[in-house]
Parts: structure tokens; C-alpha cells; sequence
């Protein structure tokens, strides 16, 4: 623990201060209290993610389903996010993957780690990089009188801009983020409600209510039950992101609860007015809803504000993604600076910009991708954490090499948690197609990440009773 101490002692580079590296924090080195982590929490929840999440739920169902929807799914899956991963690097200080090597093994939690942060925040970063992109050229068209479309050139011109705002901030480390969203977050639950009265100032709510999905499937109960599942996976999505911004906050109350007002209740209230709006307007896109409800002046600075807030969510992810790369990509990769490293993960998002239509347009499938793999995972960690472990981890075995660790298991690798993963990846696929985003029979009552939850929860908790508890060098169960 002493190079944490000295870390911190005298952070003047952000390569320099201990919350930027994947060494366990003491409480005195953590940043965040309760409302300061809440405040990243809104802001990271209430970017045009939450909107564009509304607006796919209208593709299914009308406003009193997507609303039971919205609150049934989130209710669910930001729960279990809460618990696993934020519970485990709140309480002990631990970067998020660092702690999964108790579950995967090293060279698992290395691959996983890779994985998340190198395709999944990239993906994610792309999506809102677009959409900032989308918002500054509707600004563009309201205030000089273009004409530029959703998939014109400098719609990934305006999102590679965003991304390079992105990284300025966050090579500044997480208290940028902390200040930035001191700012943000107020503001943008100003325009969320805002948003809201505009919507009424448009349609009643007897017509909002009487008006059809956009895009159903005919089958009503199906339809709600795809709803659902979008929003249990857009719950799950937060997953790689909240476990190293847990890992900044002085207590375990400030770890957990902030979750409920920024991952659940803010996202939820935005995923709503998305509805509405999309409802209202017929189209699934935030970034033309603002003009028409807010009219020119009001939906220019409603689009001006919703984009960077954009930039906000991109830089908290990022830091989660830095965070593990740095801590679990070895040696060379943490001879390499804060900065430069910032931007070698941001450029897979630069490269997606440029395919603008092609990520856009595929949220559901998107978002769907995340959960075949996000859903187990979330059920091995809280299995192992809360009841093989019972919430006791031993910090220094973490951070030593597989060989000469408690949680070695073979040769860096869990195979029981590696199959259960597996499992309930399949079973996931076999029922929901995540690239047809066709569902099976069975899909109506079961959705497809609570099943795939539950099976991964099972087979790791029963191998690891019949297998690994047999020895005690491997994962120290004994």
C-alpha cells in the first residue's frame, strides 16, 4: 500500500496522482462523497444515450407500457450493477478489473479487460460522438440555414471534434470530470423537465397515450416484453463504466446509492421523456426533437447543452477504460502517459464516426451485444462476491502475479466462471438473436438477460462448490 501513499502525496501530473492508476486507494486518496459521485451519476446517465434508449422503447410499445418498461428493466439491472461491480471497488479501492482476477483469474480479467474497454467503449463513444455530431449540425441548419443530413461527411467531422474535447478533459484526470460535472449535470435535468412541459404543450396526454408504437411487432405482450429487455440491457450497459468511478467514493453508501438517483431515477426520467417525444414527434432521434418542441432559439440551446453534455459521458467512460488499461495492460503499457494513452483509446471511436448510419441506426442490436456478455458476468462477480466470498478479498493477492496468488486457478484462468459466462452467453443467444434481434418462444415469459443472469449465476456457484472448493490453491475458496 505504500506506493499508493506516496502517490498521492504529491500528484502534480495526472500520471502522477493514485487515482489514475490501478492500485487500491486508501479512503483518504478517494475524491468523491455521496453527492459528488451523484452528480458524475446524472451526468453520465442523462446524455442523448437516455433519449435515443426512449426512443427505441417507442419502436415497441406506447407511453403507459414503455413507462412500466422503463421502470421494470432499469429497476432490475441497475440494481445488480450496483451491487457487482460497485459494492467491491467502493469498499476496498480496487480498479474494476483488478477485482474480477478473484473471478476470472488474471489472464481472464486480462482478456475481459481488453474486451470492455478496447470494443465496448470504443462502440459506446462512437454512439455518443455521433449523436453530438447530429446535435451541432441541427444547430448548424437552424442558425446559418444549411442543410446538412444525418449522414453527411461533417456530421464525423463535428463527432471526431467532440471525442478530441473528450480527451482534453479527461487527460486532465477525474477531478476535470468532477468540475465539468458540477456543471452538466444540474443543467441537464433543467432540459430533461423542460423537454417534458414542451411535450405537453404539444399533445395532451390522452393522445400521447392513444398514440400507436412506432414500429411494433403486432404481438402486444411480446412487444412489452422486447421493451423490457431493452431497457434490463440498457441497465446492464453501465457495467464497464461504474465499478472504477465507485472506486473514487469514501464510503460504500456513496458507492451504492448515488446509482439509484443517477443510473436508475435520472435515466429513467430521460428514457420517458424520450418516449413521449419520439411519440409525439414520430421520430426514434433526440437530436430532432428540440427545435420542433422547444422552437429555434430554445431548441438551439437545448441541442448546444444536450451535446456536450455528450462529451461528458464520453470522458467518464474513458476514464473507466484508461483506468484498466493501465492497471492490467503490463509494464510497457504503464510507461506510456496518461495523455497518450487517452488518445490511443478514443481512436477506435474515430473510426466509427465515420460509419455514422451504421452504428446509429443499430442501437437495439447494439445494445443487445453488451448484454450477451454483461449479463453473465454481472451474475459470477455478485455469486462470487456476496456469497462464495462473502464480500472478504484479499487486496494483496489481487495485484500478485497468477503463480504466487490466492486466485492463480489454472494458470490464470477460472474455468468454471469461464463456462459459466459461456453458458449464459448461449443462453442469451438462444434466446434473443442478438443479430437479427428476433426472439424465440420462450422469450415472451423469460426475456433474454434475466435467463442468461440466472444460468451463469447457477453453474458458477455449483462448479465452484464441486470443483474449486476441493483445492485450496485454486481461487482460495477454502
Amino acid at each position: 500500500m505504500g506506493p499508493v501513499s506516496a502517490a498521492a502525496q504529491a500528484p502534480e501530473t495526472p500520471d502522477q496522482d493514485a487515482t489514475l492508476n490501478e492500485l487500491p486507494l486508501l479512503r483518504r486518496e478517494r475524491i468523491w462523497g455521496f453527492w459528488d459521485y451523484s452528480s458524475v451519476n446524472i451526468g453520465l446517465a442523462i446524455a442523448t444515450w437516455a433519449f435515443l434508449q426512449g426512443g427505441a422503447v417507442a419502436y415497441y410499445v406506447g407511453a403507459k407500457q414503455a413507462i412500466a418498461s422503463i421502470v421494470i428493466g432499469y429497476g432490475i439491472s441497475v440494481l445488480l450493477v450496483s451491487l457487482a461491480p460497485c459494492l467491491p471497488c467502493g469498499r476496498y479501492g480496487v480498479e474494476q478489473f483488478v477485482s474480477m482476477r478473484s473471478v476470472l483469474g488474471e489472464r481472464g480479467a486480462r482478456v475481459l479487460m481488453v474486451v470492455m474497454s478496447a470494443l465496448l467503449a470504443a462502440a459506446w463513444s462512437a454512439v455518443l460522438a455521433i449523436m453530438c455530431g447530429h446535435a451541432l449540425a441541427n444547430v448548424a441548419n437552424q442558425v446559418l440555414g444549411t442543410e446538412i443530413s444525418s449522414g453527411a461527411g461533417i456530421v464525423s467531422v463535428l463527432a471526431v471534434l467532440a471525442l478530441s474535447a473528450s480527451w482534453a478533459i479527461v487527460a486532465r484526470g477525474p477531478r476535470s470530470i468532477e468540475l465539468v460535472n458540477r456543471f452538466v449535470a444540474p443543467g441537464l435535468v433543467v432540459v430533461t423537465l423542460v423537454m417534458l412541459a414542451l411535450v405537453f404543450t404539444r399533445t395532451s396526454w390522452s393522445d400521447l397515450v392513444a398514440t400507436p408504437a412506432l414500429d411494433p411487432w403486432g404481438d402486444s405482450h411480446l412487444d412489452f416484453m422486447l421493451a423490457v429487455e431493452l431497457n434490463i440491457a440498457g441497465g446492464f450497459a453501465w457495467w464497464p463504466n461504474v465499478g472504477n468511478l465507485a472506486r473514487l467514493t469514501r464510503t460504500t453508501r456513496s458507492a451504492f446509492w448515488p446509482n439509484a438517483i443517477g443510473l436508475f431515477l435520472a435515466s429513467v426520467i430521460a428514457a420517458i421523456v424520450g418516449v413521449f417525444a419520439a411519440l409525439a414527434l414520430g421520430s426514434e432521434d433526440p437530436t430532432l426533437w428540440m427545435v420542433p418542441l422547444g422552437g429555434a432559439l430554445l431548441g438551439v440551446l437545448a441541442l448546444a447543452f444536450v451535446g456536450m453534455a455528450n462529451v461528458t459521458s464520453v470522458v467518464a467512460q474513458s476514464y473507466a477504460a484508461l483506468v484498466a488499461i493501465k492497471g492490467g495492460g503490463g509494464s510497457a503499457v504503464r510507461r506510456v502517459s496518461w495523455s497518450l494513452l487517452a488518445a490511443i483509446i478514443l481512436a477506435p471511436a474515430a473510426v466509427l464516426v465515420f460509419f455514422p448510419e451504421a452504428v446509429y441506426d443499430n442501437y437495439a442490436r447494439f445494445v443487445s451485444w453488451g448484454a450477451i456478455v454483461v449479463a453473465p458476468l454481472c451474475a459470477v462477480q455478485a455469486v462470487d462476491f456476496f456469497v462464495l466470498r462473502r464480500q472478504v478479498l484479499d487486496v494483496r493477492a489481487l495485484h500478485l502475479p497468477h503463480a504466487e496468488s490466492r486466485y492463480g486457478f489454472l494458470r490464470g484462468w477460472n474455468p468454471v466462471a469461464v463456462l459459466a459466462v459461456v453458458l449464459g452467453a448461449l443462453t442469451y443467444a438462444l434466446l434473443l438473436n442478438p443479430v437479427t434481434y428476433e426472439p424465440a418462444g420462450w422469450f415472451r415469459h423469460l426475456t433474454a438477460s434475466l435467463p442468461a443472469f440466472a444460468v451463469a449465476a447457477v453453474v458458477h456457484w455449483v462448479g465452484t462448490r464441486l470443483v474449486l472448493t476441493r483445492r485450496a490453491d485454486w481461487g482460495g475458496y477454502r
